[in-house]
């Protein structure tokens, strides 16, 4: 019987951990395909409350953005 139990509660702990990594897969997926689309509407809420710089983060994609970073000697990846 106690075997039973502790398989069941390891069985338990995997199926959570599956769960939260697809769902961490699904939101860098999502987040990836809709990051320009997101950026937008935060720059056009960003403009509305007066933010002078926000017609240019609309004109510019993520990739443009993250070599400016780069340019500037931020660090992008985290290192």
């Amino acid at each position: 019987m106690k075997l039973r139990e502790g398989r069941r509660k390891n069985q338990t702990i995997v199926e959570y951990i599956l769960i939260i990594t697809l769902v961490a897969i699904a939101s860098i997926v999502v987040l990836g395909i809709f990051s320009d689309r997101i950026r937008t509407i935060i720059a056009g809420a960003a403009s509305t409350f007066g933010a002078d710089d926000a017609e240019t983060a609309v004109q510019q994609n993520s990739v443009e953005i993250l070599q400016e970073m780069q340019a500037d000697g931020i660090d992008v990846n985290g290192n």
